[in-house]
């Protein structure tokens, strides 16, 4: 079974599409953990050192996500989770800027997949799937 950690990382507290997110994953038939709101890196590496994850997928709805998620690759690699998948999603940089150059910005710092904000999360379980081949 495929193990996932979930969590919305930082200071931000917007539990709503995090609630979404388990409920379609597990449905799919993941095995998700999920850390609620509130989230730090470190905790998403404990999670998923603990879980023996497959990935972690971090949401952010409040901006600051560029921020929060600043070395978590790295952090990660440090670990011993050096393979793992790295999912970001929501609204993760603060005002209007182009989807192309944050997706940029989040696949250089080490995420496997970017999503912009309104993403179904019907469209993370086909690429869950499809990164994980299952």
């Amino acid at each position: 079974m495929i193990k996932l950690i979930l969590g919305v990382i930082g200071s931000d507290v917007h539990a709503v599409g995090n609630k979404i997110l388990y409920h379609v994953f597990t449905e799919n038939g993941f095995l998700v953990t999920n850390l609620g709101v509130m989230v730090s890196q470190e905790e998403f590496i404990e999670a998923a050192i603990e879980a023996a994850a497959d990935a972690i997928i971090v949401s952010s709805l409040y901006g600051h996500g560029e921020l929060d998620c600043r070395g978590f690759r790295d952090k990660c690699q440090e670990a011993g989770l050096d393979g793992i998948l790295l999912y970001v999603g929501g609204n993760i940089v603060v005002g209007k800027q182009s989807f192309d150059e944050v997706k940029r910005r989040f696949m250089a710092m080490g995420f496997d997949r970017v999503f912009p904000p309104g993403t179904s999360p019907e469209e993370a379980v086909v690429c869950l799937r499809e990164d994980l081949g299952w």
